[in-house]
């Protein structure tokens, strides 16, 4: 398998996501983490060779993360965990043991302490509630 992560900054305009799925098929990737999608709703669609699996961040069109799943290793998915707009994680199931690929987009330097804070304890929790 071959993972990657992609900041995209956007996929807000029209036939984004396309552009997006052709360049990932010629990469050959098989599960990409995409943060800073930045749509305003949550969703599941296919498109191309890719389901995409995304959640929103807040309401002013910020943040978002995700993850776009080849349809060749969709069956292998166990747990898909939409965490929050900074944080999402996938669960594959592998020959020997479980895969688990954590997509997160962390506050910049610049972002009050507080929200640095609340991210890191949000992370956290997620490490703690992993599956064993």
């Amino acid at each position: 398998m071959r993972f990657g992560t992609w900041n995209v900054k956007r996929l807000y305009r029209a036939g984004s996501l396309t552009v997006a799925a052709r360049k990932l098929a010629r990469c050959k990737l098989d599960l990409v983490g995409v943060q800073e999608v930045r749509w305003d709703r949550v969703v599941a669609i296919r498109e191309g060779d890719y389901n995409f699996f995304y959640r929103k961040g807040k309401e002013n069109h910020q943040l978002g993360t995700g993850f776009l799943v080849h349809h060749r290793i969709v069956s292998v998915v166990k747990i898909l965990e939409l965490v929050s707009g900074r944080m999402s994680y996938i669960v594959l199931r592998g020959r020997w043991c479980n895969i688990i690929v954590l997509n997160v987009h962390a506050p910049s330097e610049e972002k009050c302490d507080d929200s640095k804070d609340r991210f890191y304890e949000e992370l956290e929790q997620v490490f703690d509630h992993f599956p064993k």
